[in-house]
């Protein structure tokens, strides 16, 4: 089966943990679309990638404006598009890109709207909200399936505000391990203070930062934070320099998949709460750092009243709270070693499965969006 599949940036780890699972499950993948990089991309995880121009943290009507612009450059790819069996639109610019690659090249290819999270401006009542969601509802009127990474964006968005009749899979971020894993690893076993708690992942909001560097400095020798990943500059005061000014919160830069292990091994704690747009996507999403943490072993620390709280809540897992900047000193003074022992053993006791996505699963991402999984609204463990 031929994927094509639209990609918002090629740069994003995400996107090469997708191509790879669709190569494991049978598909042979053409990319395009853009990156947010300093540096060309030529090929992802082995799949011919064809950049259409780069775009940039923040600037969403540029990235639509970007999108558009790429529709008049798809002739140029005529044959590779007519060959598709499917074609995979990843966030809305996409989805309008691949619609028209099918509507002018592929007319008999199936189009899959793929979407992982739902952007501040799609949400509310004004006019660009409501004007962004009609083009979304016109598309996925044309859309064969939906994928989405969390059971609330299908209860609160798809279903509550979009009134879909389109079958939706729900793949949630699960971590892709294609030669599979038989237990669930162990964090930083030392249970003593500092306690050290790992931010990790793409970072946009100010208000955690604030609050990640106010319990630090209020709090030296008990605890530290270490941040790792990728910080959308734009959405702050001045990134590096608050954190330089507190000894106990460090920045070790990017990471990727091969460093799950050692990153999470080196922390307590992974600090799994999400401020970047409360009341919507923040309580709705299921984010990767829950199944990464979880796969290592690292005591999640999350907002109760989440999806994510109640998504560790199901299984006994972590600290969850409502007011981390109140609660989260406290928990830790009285965190004793025997108390911190139980929390891990919880956190071990994990099933894999539960944060792990193997080829099994890979075979019937390919098989679903092949349309050959059968029931009408389908869930497939996979990797984001």
């Amino acid at each position: 089966m031929n994927v094509t599949y639209f990609a918002h940036d090629m740069s994003d780890f995400a996107v090469r943990r997708r191509v790879a699972m669709l190569h494991a499950g049978g598909a042979a993948v053409s990319l395009f679309g853009f990156t947010r990089a300093d540096t060309g991309v030529t090929e992802v995880e082995g799949a011919p990638a064809v950049i259409f121009s780069r775009t940039y943290d923040g600037r969403l009507y540029h990235r639509a404006l970007s999108s558009l612009a790429s529709i008049f450059k798809l002739g140029r790819h005529r044959r590779a598009l007519a060959a598709s069996d499917v074609i995979i639109g990843r966030n809305l610019e996409m989805l309008v890109v691949a619609w028209a690659a099918r509507m002018l090249y592929a007319p008999n290819a199936r189009l899959v709207y793929e979407c992982l999270d739902i952007h501040p401006k799609m949400v509310g009542v004004g006019i660009v909200a409501k004007a962004l969601r009609a083009v979304e509802r016109t598309l996925i009127s044309r859309c064969q399936l939906i994928i989405t990474s969390s059971p609330a964006f299908i209860r609160n968005y798809f279903e509550a505000q979009q009134h879909v009749s389109t079958p939706i899979a729900l793949l949630e971020n699960k971590v892709l391990c294609l030669d599979g894993v038989r237990r669930i690893g162990n964090a930083c076993e030392r249970p003593a203070p500092p306690w050290r708690i790992g931010w990790y992942g793409i970072h946009r909001t100010q208000k955690a930062l604030d609050m990640i560097c106010k319990i630090a400095s209020d709090n030296p020798g008990l605890v530290e934070f270490v941040i790792r990943g990728r910080p959308g500059l734009v959405d702050f005061t001045d990134f590096h320099g608050q954190i330089a000014a507190i000894p106990n919160v460090e920045f070790d830069g990017e990471y990727g998949p091969q460093d799950l292990q050692r990153i999470y091994s080196d922390v307590h704690f992974n600090w799994a709460f999400d401020f970047f747009d409360e009341g919507s996507n923040s309580a709705w999403l299921l984010p990767n750092r829950i199944y990464e943490g979880g796969l290592y072993g690292a005591i999640p620390l999350a907002k109760r009243t989440t999806e994510t709280g109640h998504w560790l809540a199901a299984r006994g897992l972590g600290f969850l709270t409502d007011d981390p900047a109140r609660d989260l000193p406290d928990f830790l003074k009285n965190l004793t070693a025997d108390r911190y022992a139980e929390f891990a053993a919880r956190a071990q006791s994990l099933p894999v499965g539960d944060v792990v996505a193997d080829r099994g699963d890979c075979r019937a991402l390919v098989a679903l969006i092949a349309g050959k999984a059968g029931p009408e609204t389908q869930t497939v463990a996979a990797s984001a």
